[in-house]
């Protein structure tokens, strides 16, 4: 067998799929600081080290240059422009939104609500000992997500789901200290309490200074990634 039959074309949900993947590995690099805020990116360099041609690669560019996080320039590249001020507007982007989500949720919360939160804080809490980030990291965003749906708040929602792959590099860069790792469940902790006693101000003002302190530290992880 051979010649021009040997091999059927590529699905075109694979190729979707590969191109949707570049496009998480270059933005998580940008984000979390590996990839530096100023830098001229090599595309055959990336591709290569991507194992990829660099098809895929131009199309993730696009898509990140529409987010603003790389910008091209005629005759002289693509640069990246993510840098820690960027970085501190979309924490703080998110504070917002998820204070206010976390606001309605407390007037909102049925009882089974209350008791999936509950549920993952006592996971987060055998998580703690493990010491499986990547485990915490996927309970502390189900935790989120319960309160996402309690709220009810399908705008903010919308609003804030642009932001999570940003979020979840943040949280990888986070959790990965013990310390955070331990006050995150205990911020976690209050937040669902004040949610669960139905308290509106309390769980506003825990969730953005959770947000706040948490993106903080990040934050400080992004700038001297970019020294």
């Amino acid at each position: 067998m051979g010649g021009e039959d040997a091999l059927l074309p590529v699905e075109p949900v694979f190729l979707k799929s590969l191109r949707d993947h570049v496009y998480s590995l270059v933005r998580d690099a940008i984000v979390s600081g590996r990839l530096k805020g100023g830098e001229k990116l090599n595309e055959r360099q990336l591709a290569s080290q991507l194992g990829i041609s660099t098809t895929p690669l131009k199309e993730a560019l696009r898509v990140l240059e529409a987010e603003g996080l790389v910008r091209s320039e005629p005759r002289r590249g693509i640069y990246v422009t993510f840098n820690a001020a960027q970085a501190e507007e979309m924490m703080l982007a998110r504070a917002a939104i998820e204070s206010m989500i976390a606001r309605q949720a407390a007037k909102r919360v049925n009882e089974d609500q209350i008791a999936r939160m509950r549920a993952l804080l006592v996971e987060m809490r055998v998580g703690l000992e493990t010491v499986d980030v990547l485990q915490l990291i996927a309970l502390n965003e189900r935790f989120h997500n319960v309160i996402h749906e309690a709220s009810g708040c399908d705008y903010l929602r919308r609003l804030q789901s642009g932001q999570n792959i940003y979020n979840h590099t943040a949280r990888l860069s986070v959790l990965s200290e013990e310390r955070e790792r331990f006050l995150a469940v205990e911020e976690h902790e209050a937040i669902a309490s004040a949610i669960a006693a139905r308290e509106p101000d309390l769980a506003e003002r825990l969730m953005r200074d959770h947000v706040i302190r948490s993106g903080e530290k990040h934050l400080v992880r992004v700038s001297q990634a970019g020294n």
